[in-house]
């Protein structure tokens, strides 16, 4: 059990350089061989111990050389500017997989095959996600910009909606699938795509993991 107390609830606009559907989702190799994302997240409410996570915002830039659970990963988190001394501890300590039950969240999971994480940046951060309308956008000056939109049918361009649901899954319950477009500028982690993998969803988390719907 953590000896901290913490819930978030989020919104989650997570990318990668994966196809549409993102092979790990169902414990398949990477698209190309190796994974790289970019994933964003808005709490809307959520406490770690004593400190308030309303409203804060950050951004974490990822890639492994081959398949996650391969390790030798690398990743840098970017913590708005508008979020306290506090907000950045306790935020960091997440981002870590730190005061979670093993294997519970995914950034837990990481967490074993993260061989480094870079100093956190502390930047302006834009963020939007509308989950039912499968879109999504984060502009860091300088560091990155990624944008998701629904996946379109090749012949008709229309919108093509996908759902997943993952009744055990240690990032989400259930996630709209979508496209995504990502580049970073002098980021850490370099990343570029069009047309990858995009996942917009609604979480709940506690140190014992997703809650479950």
């Amino acid at each position: 059990m953590s000896p901290v107390d913490w819930k978030i609830e989020a919104t989650d606009f997570t990318t990668c350089n994966c196809d549409f559907s993102c092979p790990c989702q169902f414990n398949a190799p990477p698209t190309h061989g190796d994974c790289r994302a970019a994933v964003g997240m808005r709490i809307e409410h959520g406490h770690f111990g004593d400190t308030a996570l309303d409203g804060a915002v950050f951004v974490g830039l990822l890639a492994w050389p081959g398949a996650i659970h391969e390790g030798r990963g690398q990743a840098q988190l970017i913590l708005d500017e508008r979020t306290t001394d506090a907000q950045r501890q306790a935020l960091t300590a997440l981002f870590k997989g730190e005061e979670t039950e093993p294997g519970a969240t995914i950034f837990n999971v990481f967490s074993n095959v993260i061989d480094t994480y870079f100093e956190p940046l502390v930047s302006p951060i834009e963020f939007e996600a509308d989950v039912e309308a499968r879109t999504g956008r984060i502009a860091i000056p300088g560091v990155v910009e990624g944008t998701g939109e629904p996946i379109r049918n090749p012949v008709t361009d229309e919108p093509h909606r996908a759902r997943v649901t993952l009744p055990e899954g240690f990032e989400y319950h259930e996630a709209e699938y979508g496209s995504s477009s990502v580049k970073t500028h002098e980021a850490r982690i370099p990343l570029e795509w069009t047309a990858g993998h995009a996942h917009f969803a609604r979480i709940t988390w506690t140190p014992q993991g997703v809650v479950h719907a």
